[in-house]
Formats: C-alpha cells, structure tokens, sequence
C-alpha cells in the first residue's frame, strides 16, 4: 500500500494496534487541527470480547481513542503530500467549520508512523473541570464516573512517532470498584473545542 493513502481506512473498520488519519479542520491562526485515531491496547489491559462480538450494535461502537494536534497547512501538505490550500475543492463546510475528509490508514512521517498515547489522571485542566459531564472517563459512554482514590479520572491523549510497539506505554490509572453517578442538570457544560496544542507539526 501506498505511503499516506486516501481513504484507505475507515474508523469502522479501525483494528487494535492500526492509527487513522480521520480529517484535516481548518482553526484559528491559518492553522489546521488534525484528527487521529486509534483502538489502544494496554499491555495490563485484555481485550472485551463483548465489544468484539456486538461490534454491529450502536452501543458498543468503536472505541477508538482520538487525538487532535494542530499543524501549519504547508507542512502538513508537505509531509502527506495532500493539498490543504484554500484551492483544494475537497474542503466542506459543516456545522465544526471547514473540514477535509482523510481517512488515511497508518499515517507516516519519513517512514515513522503517527501513534497516539493515553496517559490518565485525577488533575483536570480548567476545561475539564468546567465540563466535568463530558471530559470525565465514565464506564461506557453514558455510564457511571469511574473513579480512582474517590477522584474522578481524566484521560488524555498525545500524538507521538514511533515504529515500536506502544501498548507498555500508555498510563492508565487503577478504578475504584465503585462507581458514581451524576445529573447533568447539576453541571454546567461549556461549548468549547478540544485542543492538543502541545502536539504541533513545525
């Protein structure tokens, strides 16, 4: 297969170990935010079989993990040897803003392939703690907190290079064996796009 391919994957067909590029969006400061993804496997962590055999079913859907990095257009064009100028008629409008769809399986930079790292804490950021309903980890997607010492746990993910096997390298925390449940209407839920500006392709 070709280096950087389009449409050569899709996060439906997404296996555990494989990265995809999903879409390119245009951000503030002439940037781009690019959106990665991928099934992470923890070496301590076996893989759900009930999620394998109910793949078909809406509530076990994919559970790959995403990560956002932004990047300048001309170097992102560079490197994916794709078109991010304004000229390129593949950019659509929608209701997150200007995006390009990739889906480009196992994305590669000078042969090193694009994979992301989970690293779990009980520190939120400002914007976790604002919008603790959505940025907490939760036993499926609309399921109890899962908790770890009593404190809510925080997932979150970096964009790395690397050719070597990562599942030894993600840090996921210890849950507590109960778990807790909160209402929304107790929380306030602030309308704010997710930014991994520590990862930047420069």
């Amino acid at each position: 297969m070709a280096k950087n391919q389009l449409n050569s994957g899709s996060i439906e067909d997404l296996k555990v170990g494989e990265t995809l590029l999903m879409n390119a969006k245009k951000v503030n400061g002439d940037k781009l935010q690019l959106q990665f993804a991928e099934i992470v496997q923890s070496a301590e962590r076996e893989i759900n079989a009930l999620t394998i055999l109910n793949k078909s079913d809406e509530r076990f859907s994919s559970r790959a993990r995403r990560a956002w990095v932004t990047a300048e257009p001309t170097d992102a064009s560079n490197i994916f040897n794709i078109n991010f100028g304004d000229d390129n008629e593949d950019w659509e409008m929608t209701d997150k803003g200007e995006v390009m769809e990739l889906d480009i399986l196992n994305p590669v930079f000078e042969d090193i392939r694009f994979r992301l790292l989970v690293t779990e804490t009980t520190e939120s950021t400002e914007w976790q703690k604002d919008n603790l309903e959505r940025a907490a980890k939760r036993k499926g997607k609309k399921g109890p907190f899962v908790m770890n010492n009593g404190n809510y746990i925080f997932s979150n993910t970096s964009t790395i290079l690397t050719n070597e096997e990562t599942t030894d390298k993600h840090d996921f925390l210890i849950a507590d064996s109960t778990m807790i449940e909160v209402k929304a209407e107790d929380l306030v839920e602030v309308e704010e796009e997710i930014f991994d500006t520590e990862n930047v392709i420069s």
